[in-house]
């Protein structure tokens, strides 16, 4: 008995100790997660009680260098987070729009003009060092600071006031150790002023993110160079009539030396949009409805708000870092936009000086470029000194990703494009925030110039209009904007555009309504080129059928239609694909495949298999097709691809030869083989059983947020999975898809409003209003972007969380 007490003393001891530790190690890890948990949460922004900032009188300006408020400003946050700032004078009305937007996105609008101005390298290391050096070629912000040279007093008010509200939220942030988490994941210890020039900047970025055409002219040269001259002209977007022989026997330059490695936007950034006029409405009074397609990403491209001061009560969305409104409504108007999608961006072929790099012909005689020193800070790195070359059509780019020492001397490729003139959005935008009519709205319009956007204007006294506005360029023919043109000829320079009053222009149409979906918005009558890429017409067909036929339109009408996802594509191709493979032995799982495309009806809803079948037999066909003779690189620069297929399609489908369906022994052997590939790739993710396939498992979205590349961050800033959405890139419920099926491209926001009630409209922002993790307003709205659930946004009876800015 004693022997076997002595036995279990130094267990008892063991076990003692051991829970000592552990509770020391509990201790500490509750105390760290404790910490960290007071410090993310440290960083919300106060949304409610008094914040002081400095005072300001106008005779403490100093060339228009705003400190603070004259007055006290209220933003009243609603239940979907959207500020509503009431202020007495728009100096401060601006001030307190700076502020809540860096409260909100201050970590997304840092890297925004990082971005913009080439400068993520400093932040991210030597991975973004190509896109900083793509970026400072460009001279987005070069071309931002001759746009600020333009702009008048009234409207450098406006850009001075919101940097200062911008800054006023950094100092105050710093002051309580409350700066976003996001920063110091990044070694973001400190954060430079905000400026005028950043808010111009990132306009610009935007005018890039709906930019022009030079990657397809870049792929249409390739084309010519790389294949036989009929199947090179079978891949254009129109067929050339005039032929481009003026720089057929020049040096060829290798697009996939560097152009391949250029940040391009999204091949389906566009939107929707459309108006109504009171006669096919329930109410008697115009209903509008606009959703730009863009990157669906956490946070939003976009930043609700309300703004109401003496001389603006306007709603709707801006980019954040940039004051103002670019898309709502005020009392009296309301606007919506899609990209024109027209031929501002133009590639130019130079003959540069065998003996210098820097000297380049024009007119037979040799000029000496503009030569830009540039210096890009890499995190860890020393730092790059970079040159970037000016022509006289604009910056080099074919070379941005070669070694400083790589510089060749043979030809090169610069870009000219409308944006990288002075411009000046931000006054059109200030101006539209202001219009009451038509004729005003107009008339701001005439400050717009790039991006080139459709815009539709709807209001309080009936009237419905639409204009294609922005800066585009007059080509003597069309094919010219097919392929770079010759940099040397001064004929070639594109220095007139289509005139303000001749831009394709519609007020009160007979027919009752105008819409948009990035189609071809002009006739062969039309006198001026506009582009000859557009996108394919399912979306606008659609929507054009449902307005035609329909009567007494309602808000909830127009919701509906916002998220219809009936598709006009496989209504015309499944007979022809089901046709041909009527020919051809196939396997019984492709046969039961076939039979699912026959039996649907034909709407991509994420319960049914038919969409699944479609489009990956649709990705499958221009996988068949080019896979094996276009390099993949090269193949991201096809702009509009689906188009051509189509074409091609159709035509080989009508009796002609077509070359490209000729490579791979006619329709009957393409089909063939896109079937096997298509039913082979979704059996592998959804199995051999066709019962259990459906659109939604592998059709899902996620809204991205830029830290949620690994894992242990993706649980933080992206919280919620990816989830079964309907619709796709051809419908007008747009949610385009990549490989792996996931949704990462669509309407980035939502909005419907009825002038019957001018004062309020109703939004959707996926995934949500602020940036914060932390914040109830973060990602509540990713529910109601599957479902078309809006939010009612007033512009006269709001309540919420209340913070006041005031003088200190």
């Amino acid at each position: 008995m004693g022997e076997s007490i002595k036995t279990k003393r130094p267990r008892n001891k063991f076990v003692k100790w051991s829970l000592i530790i552990l509770l020391i190690l509990t201790f500490a890890v509750v105390s760290v997660l404790l910490y960290v948990n007071a410090y993310i949460n440290r960083s919300l922004p106060q949304t409610e009680g008094a914040i002081a900032v400095a005072s300001y009188t106008e005779e403490d300006s100093e060339e228009l260098s705003f400190e603070g408020v004259t007055h006290d400003v209220s933003i009243i946050r609603d239940e979907q987070g959207v500020p509503h700032i009431e202020a007495e004078t728009d100096e401060d009305l601006f001030f307190a729009q700076g502020f809540a937007t860096a409260q909100d996105r201050l970590f997304q609008m840092e890297m925004s003009r990082r971005q913009a101005s080439g400068e993520l390298s400093e932040v991210v290391g030597d991975m973004a060092v190509d896109t900083d050096k793509y970026f400072r070629t460009l001279g987005l912000r070069r071309a931002a600071e001759k746009s600020l040279a333009e702009y008048d007093v009234e409207e450098l008010m406006a850009l001075e006031a919101y940097a200062a509200g911008v800054n006023a939220y950094i100092t105050h942030a710093k002051s309580e150790g409350s700066m976003p988490v996001e920063f110091t994941l990044m070694g973001l210890s400190e954060m430079r002023e905000w400026t005028p020039l950043d808010s111009l900047t990132i306009g610009k970025f935007m005018a890039f993110d709906l930019g022009g055409h030079w990657e397809r002219q870049a792929f249409n040269y390739y084309a010519m160079h790389n294949f036989q001259e009929e199947e090179a002209l079978e891949l254009f977007p129109t067929y050339p009539e005039n032929g481009s022989s003026n720089i057929s026997d020049e040096e060829y330059i290798d697009i996939t030396a560097s152009l391949t490695k250029a940040e391009t936007p999204h091949p389906f950034n566009g939107s929707n949009n459309w108006v109504v006029d009171g006669s096919k409405t329930e109410s008697g009074k115009p209903v509008l409805a606009d959703d730009p397609h863009l990157d669906l990403a956490t946070p939003s491209i976009w930043y609700q708000v309300h703004l109401d001061s003496p001389n603006y009560n306007v709603s709707g969305v801006i980019f954040a870092g940039i004051p103002g409104v670019i898309l709502g409504h005020n009392e009296e108007i309301a606007w919506g936009v899609t990209n024109v999608g027209p031929d501002v961006q133009q590639l130019y072929i130079e003959r540069r000086h065998e003996d210098n790099p820097h000297r380049f012909l024009y007119d037979d005689k040799w000029y000496e470029a503009d030569v830009i020193e540039e210096t890009i800070h890499v995190d860890g790195e020393d730092p790059i000194e970079y040159e970037v070359i000016e022509t006289v059509n604009g910056p080099v780019v074919s070379e941005f990703a070669e070694e400083a020492d790589e510089h060749l001397n043979g030809s090169v490729f610069s870009l000219r494009w409308t944006a990288l003139d002075a411009t000046k959005e931000l006054s059109a935008v200030l101006q539209m925030n202001q219009a009451s009519n038509w004729g005003e709205f107009e008339k701001a319009l005439e400050d717009f110039h790039a991006p080139a956007q459709n815009f539709v204007f709807a209001s309080l006294d009936g009237t419905i209009a639409y204009k294609a506005n922005g800066r585009i360029p007059v080509y003597d023919h069309s094919d010219d904007a097919l392929l770079p043109m010759p940099g040397w000829d001064s004929t070639f320079a594109l220095d007139d555009y289509i005139p303000y009053d001749e831009l394709p222009t519609i007020v009160n149409p007979e027919k009752g309504f105008v819409a948009t979906a990035n189609n071809r918005v002009v006739s062969d009558e039309y006198p001026y080129h506009i582009s000859n890429v557009w996108a394919q017409p399912y979306r606008y067909d659609r929507i054009h059928e449902v307005l035609e036929e329909g009567e007494q339109f309602t808000a909830e009408d127009m919701k509906g239609l916002q998220m219809d996802t009936k598709n006009l594509h496989a209504r015309h191709f499944i007979p022809i694909y089901t046709d041909i493979l009527e020919a051809v032995e196939i396997s019984e799982v492709e046969q039961e495949a076939v039979d699912v495309l026959l039996e649907w009806n034909l709407y991509d809803d994420r319960e049914l298999a038919g969409p699944l079948v479609f489009h990956q037999l649709v990705r499958a066909v221009e996988e068949v097709l080019f896979a094996e003779d276009i390099p993949e690189d090269v193949r991201s620069m096809f702009k509009g691809s689906g188009q051509n297929v189509d074409q091609l399609i159709q035509r080989a489908y009508d009796g002609e030869e077509v070359h490209w369906i000729e490579r791979h022994g006619g329709l009957e052997e393409l089909l063939d083989e896109a079937i096997t590939k298509a039913v082979d790739e979704i059996v592998e993710i959804q199995g051999a059983n066709v019962d259990d396939w459906n659109w939604g498992e592998f059709h899902r979205v996620y809204f991205a947020h830029p830290l949620s590349s690994t894992a242990f961050l993706d649980r933080f800033f992206n919280s919620i999975d990816p989830k079964p959405v309907d619709g796709s890139n051809v419908t007008v419920m747009a949610a385009s898809f990549g490989d792996d099926g996931i949704v990462s491209h669509g309407a980035s926001w939502r909005f419907v409003t009825d002038m019957d009630d001018p004062k309020a409209g109703h939004h959707i922002v996926g995934p949500g209003q602020t940036g914060h993790y932390r914040s109830d307003w973060y990602d509540d709205q990713i529910e109601n972007w599957v479902e078309g659930v809006y939010h009612e946004t007033r512009m006269d009876d709001y309540s919420g969380e209340e913070l006041i800015l005031t003088a200190e």
